[in-house]
């Protein structure tokens, strides 16, 4: 796997792209306790669960076209957390949509490498922008 948390994360949306199943999961830790959830979907909690989540979302989809747009990372010794605008491509009948998703990947540093723990995706509040990317130094 990636020898970085930025490695890990560009194969996994790469697997989306490609429908790849096999590749999704190898940037999953090997861990009973991971979760991801999915835009309107449920918490999935364990490796076996979120196996069958992309296995059905590439089944009805093929694939899942999706870029990252925006990162912003916060790294520690073992763990970095991803918070990442995705552009996603949506098929509609009058064809495709570009749509955003706001998701936050944490991967942790384990002895097999980089893996990701939890991805959890939601659309952002329709209306308003899916960023702010200045933010005051005093919020109060």
């Amino acid at each position: 796997m990636g020898a970085t948390s930025k490695d890990v994360e560009a194969s996994f949306y790469e697997g989306l792209r490609a429908g790849d199943l096999d590749k999704v999961m190898a940037c999953w830790a090997d861990e009973d306790d991971i979760v991801c959830i999915h835009p309107g979907g449920p918490r999935l909690i364990g490796a076996s669960n979120i196996r069958a989540s992309f296995a059905a979302l590439f089944a009805n989809a093929g694939t899942i076209p999706v870029d990252v747009e925006s990162l912003h990372q916060v790294d520690a010794v073992a763990s970095s957390v991803h918070h990442v605008l995705e552009r996603a491509e949506v098929r509609t009948q009058q064809g495709p949509v570009h749509a955003h998703v706001l998701a936050t990947n944490v991967y942790y540093k384990t002895p097999q490498g980089w893996r990701m723990v939890v991805h959890h995706a939601s659309p952002p509040i329709p209306g308003q922008a899916p960023e702010v990317a200045h933010v005051p130094k005093v919020l109060h």
